[in-house]
């Protein structure tokens, strides 16, 4: 028998909806995007104003990394300022939305993770969210992303997930196609890196081709996936957009661009 929480929604007992909540993929980018009025932060507003209201949202967090994966069950999560050197503006900007620890716990048991009760909420889900959501009163929780298990893994994991799509959780991965802060240009209108630019058409039509095998063997690319994903942690949320997609559901880039050179800002909508 399911527990209620906040009075907002009872998970266990939670009736499947007529259709399946979108998928998203959003690129974050830098933290300072989350106090921004700049292209990138009102495509993100103006994707939230079209999505269908969801019960929940489950952030697959490019910056929770851990060994096994864990969920967040907390019922009122702490705002992370994972980030050092930005104005002290940022690190007062708090993202208030209550947990799920219901849902949590189901997430636990669809995938086998552990329950956390020490994260929060980092950058990767809060400062994308709150121009999503900006009344902060979507229920929310987040997964991590687990070192020890490769792209394919992590693809296989996310097929666990899919039944939560129908009973109005909005799953979304936030992370970055290319993310290379090694060769980041800190400048304005930086140009993009060739390899940059090529990385990132590369995904782009391989989502529209549904070609997810492609997606997970990304490393086959050689030199080219070295440069753009030095580190696997910001592409991996993508295949868990990639793998919950559904057929004949199409994807929708709601913003694109390679900002400083050497970070994808694209975002995705499926479905």
């Amino acid at each position: 028998m399911g527990c209620s929480f906040t009075g907002m929604l009872t998970f266990a007992d939670a009736p499947d909806t007529t259709s399946p909540m979108p998928l998203l993929f959003l690129g974050h980018g830098s933290p300072s995007n989350a106090l921004q009025d700049n292209a990138f932060t009102r495509s993100l507003a103006e994707l939230g104003a079209t999505l269908p209201r969801p019960k929940a949202v489950l952030c697959v967090s490019a910056h929770w990394l851990t060994r096994g994966t864990r969920v967040l069950c907390l019922p009122r999560p702490r705002t992370i300022h994972d980030f050092y050197g930005f104005p002290d503006d940022l690190y007062a900007v708090e993202y208030p939305a209550p947990g799920a620890p219901e849902l949590a716990r189901e997430v636990a048991e669809l995938t086998g993770a552990s329950c956390d009760g020490a994260w929060g909420f980092d950058h990767a889900s809060w400062a994308v969210l709150r121009h999503v959501f900006p009344a902060a009163d979507v229920p929310l929780i987040e997964l991590s992303l687990d070192v020890l298990m490769g792209p394919r893994d992590h693809y296989d994991l996310a097929g666990a997930l899919a039944p939560l799509r129908d009973r109005g959780v909005l799953i979304v991965g936030s992370g970055n196609i290319v993310h290379n802060l090694a060769a980041i240009v800190w400048a304005d209108e930086a140009p993009p890196y060739p390899w940059a630019l090529a990385f990132d058409a590369w995904v782009r039509d391989r989502l529209l081709d549904g070609d997810d095998e492609a997606l997970c063997s990304y490393e086959a690319l050689g030199g080219l996936a070295d440069d753009a994903v030095p580190t696997n942690e910001h592409y991996l949320p993508l295949l868990y957009a990639a793998a919950l997609r559904r057929d004949g559901e199409g994807v929708a880039f709601t913003h694109e661009g390679i900002e400083m050179g050497s970070v994808s800002m694209r975002c995705a909508r499926i479905g």
